[in-house]
């Protein structure tokens, strides 16, 4: 079966990451994979060209891929088409049927959306629920990367919950780093073992690094270090509140890499500040490697990877004095990480692109 994945980009977010993931697997059972994309870029592109066919739709505004991507599927007939991350999720399904050509249409939200568009007026509010109303009813399957996103888009589509399905984010088993990258992650620490606390993830304000830095700062330990992999625009001002909190000679700007498993395994612990997610890739990335996790209890998703606190400590959004408590608290434990990297296998790739095929009545 030709199976066609239609993303913005792809650059080095988690949605992106998931869908390579997913691709790999789907084309391990047998299936063709191209990657249909409104622009060619992202720090993802050239990894995903070395396995796979990607298709520039050199569309750069949404109000013309209806058009565009019909066409594309009517000259690529596709067996099904797979759409990530709102407004392509309700224009897929459009555009199928402008085509002509009848395939499986799956849409997937990867965040909480009513969050993530809070701030953004009635105006876009409104936009959001109608198309996400008519898109929806119009798409044969629709996914929920957790239990509070499929609730979320549900609400927002004024749809029963029973018409989304809850696919966790595939997760594949951390690569064992190279003696030559775990030398260079550990000369970037530049302290002991012991004291090492790292966050993966883009610097956008949705991730909440202030809230970390705050947190990081009632740590009154000379050794302690707090390592930030990721790159965005937040970097600069970031840079300078580290200053301002007298924290900035323990705090280290990484930079993005494609592979962040040297770093995971390096550290002693992972912490995640964010405001929302819609699942938290990053969370089961960390556990894999056997490293702890704290995390806010945002919504969605991490209450449900750590199962509400049993493999991992959970913390109200937005509170650097419990952050930095249970910071303190993970870092002073021996962790349990066989435990730890059992729960991280629950999220294979194996079993997430079985549950994407069956959907599609492609098993």
């Amino acid at each position: 079966m030709k199976l066609s994945i239609l993303l913005p980009d792809l650059r080095g977010g988690g949605a992106e990451r998931v869908n390579i993931d997913l691709a790999h697997e789907f084309m391990r059972r047998g299936h063709q994979v191209e990657f249909a994309l409104m622009q060619a870029k992202g720090e993802l592109l050239e990894e995903t060209r070395a396995h796979f066919k990607v298709i520039d739709l050199n569309c750069p505004r949404a109000r013309n891929l209806p058009r565009v991507l019909s066409r594309h599927i009517r000259d690529t007939r596709p067996d099904a088409l797979l759409a990530a991350m709102w407004p392509l999720t309700t224009i897929a399904p459009v555009a199928r049927k402008m085509s002509g050509h009848r395939c499986k249409v799956l849409v997937s939200e990867h965040n909480t959306l009513s969050v993530q568009y809070a701030s953004w007026g009635r105006a876009h509010h409104l936009a959001l629920r109608l198309s996400m109303a008519a898109g929806y009813r119009m798409a044969d399957v629709r996914v929920g990367v957790s239990g509070g996103v499929a609730w979320d888009i549900a609400a927002l589509a004024g749809m029963p919950s029973v018409s989304f399905e809850v696919i966790h984010n595939p997760v594949p088993p951390r690569p064992t780093p190279s003696l030559e990258d775990m030398q260079k992650a550990n000369s970037l620490w530049a302290v002991p073992e012991g004291k090492r606390i790292v966050h993966v993830g883009s610097l956008k304000q949705q991730k909440n690094h202030p809230l970390l830095l705050r947190a990081f700062a009632q740590i009154a330990d000379a050794d302690a270090r707090l390592m930030l992999v990721g790159t965005g625009q937040g970097e600069g001002a970031l840079r300078i509140f580290a200053a301002e909190l007298e924290i900035a000679d323990r705090v280290i700007f990484a930079g993005f890499h494609p592979d962040p498993t040297p770093f995971y395994t390096s550290a002693d612990l992972f912490v995640l500040s964010s405001v929302y997610e819609g699942f938290g890739n990053v969370i089961v990335e960390a556990m894999a490697c056997g490293t702890p996790v704290v995390s806010t209890d945002c919504p969605s998703g991490p209450a449900e990877i750590l199962e509400n606190g049993r493999y991992g400590r959970l913390v109200p959004v937005n509170d650097p004095a419990a952050l930095a408590t249970a910071m303190q608290a993970a870092l002073s434990e021996s962790p349990d990480r066989a435990a730890l990297q059992r729960r991280a296998a629950d999220f294979s790739p194996a079993i997430a692109a079985q549950r994407y095929l069956d959907l599609l009545g492609m098993a």
